[in-house]
């Protein structure tokens, strides 16, 4: 492992130990706390996906690369067995023609010296078979060189395959951080997911109860003086609206189509009907007049939580359900008014 890899895998390792200890001191609640740390891992996900993205790309290109070299290395293997064979072939030849034109020359001299005319015609007959001999000689020599010339190519790219090794060796451990990395990161925001599933699973079942106890009661946790029910027909039209962002993401904070949390939806659908909410559960359900889950109309508004604190607020559509944009990792959708203490119409 090179410095650049210890120094990538040491960072990662410093930025998940950040994220495990760091404990956000504005706010007071343990589902706003993990709700923060869940955001912050989400994020840091992002820039991990791309991290690996890029990481698988190098390894990618690295194995590619070697296997463009191996491939080299088998056609020059190829080449230099040919050279060898056909410097086998040619180094025979000319043996088998020097010791025939040996031979010929012990037995067929004197026939060749009687049957030439002239002393010329000898010495051009002997040139002859000295030129042939030298060309199949100058062939060898050629086949020898073309030999040494693969030789010395099969060096450079065993050299060649030796850094392509090293290439994909380190591509891939960089490759393999990145996915800890990852890994590492899914693990945690499950578990704030987990954790978050649970207070809120806990919370609504505690407003559940102490809304079934204040109904029992007759509504006495309600500020005094307030009436329950204030009549007109509410704005039925705001279901319409929420509906065209069933699916958009759940996002902190949000309150645009790029993404909502629950009273972000709830303060942008009023919002297009001319009416201006604050943008907080709390706020809006004390600017509403309230009304019994029992007596809820599509438009109102319904809160969970209690009469000092909404912590979730969704827009009522009829038979026991709401369009609300719910926690983190989920989208606005339809969802269950079970749990919620009251609405609200305006």
């Amino acid at each position: 492992m090179n410095g650049r890899q210890r120094k990538f895998i040491l960072l990662l390792s410093t930025t998940f130990l950040t994220l495990l200890v760091f404990t956000p001191q504005a706010f007071s609640s343990p589902l706003s706390q993990t709700k923060v740390r869940l955001h912050q891992v989400m994020q840091h996900l992002d820039g991990l996906y791309q991290k690996s993205s890029m990481a698988v790309e190098r390894y990618d290109q690295a194995t590619a690369k070697l296997a463009t070299v191996k491939q080299s290395i088998t056609q020059n293997e190829q080449m230099l067995k040919i050279a060898q064979f056909n410097l086998s072939k040619s180094k025979a030849d000319l043996v088998a023609q020097v010791v025939t034109a040996y031979k010929e020359r012990q037995v067929d001299f004197l026939d060749v010296l009687l049957s030439t005319n002239s002393f010329d015609q000898l010495v051009s007959q002997m040139d002859v078979l000295r030129r042939v001999n030298t060309q199949q000689a100058q062939i060898v020599k050629s086949v020898d060189a073309y030999k040494l010339e693969i030789a010395d190519r099969s060096l450079k790219l065993q050299a060649d395959k030796k850094a392509a090794v090293a290439l994909v060796a380190s591509a891939a451990a960089t490759k393999a951080a990145a996915r800890s990395a990852v890994d590492a990161a899914l693990q945690l925001r499950d578990k704030y997911k987990q954790q978050i599933n649970s207070i809120e699973a806990a919370a609504a079942a505690a407003a559940a109860a102490k809304a079934r106890a204040q109904q029992a009661l007759g509504n006495q946790g309600l500020p005094p003086g307030v009436t329950v029910d204030p009549g007109g027909p509410g704005h039925p039209e705001v279901v319409a609206i929420a509906q065209q962002y069933l699916g958009v993401p759940y996002v902190w904070g949000g309150a645009s189509p790029s993404g909502f949390d629950c009273s972000g939806l709830v303060m942008y659908c009023y919002g297009k009907i001319g009416i201006s909410l604050p943008h907080g559960a709390t706020d809006q359900q004390h600017m509403s007049q309230p009304v019994s889950l029992g007596s809820l109309m599509p438009g109102d508004m319904v809160f969970f939580g209690d009469a000092s604190y909404s912590y979730h607020v969704g827009i009522y559509v009829g038979g026991g359900s709401m369009i609300a944009a719910p926690h983190t990792g989920a989208v606005v959708s339809y969802c269950s008014i079970s749990g919620a203490w009251i609405g609200g119409r305006l």
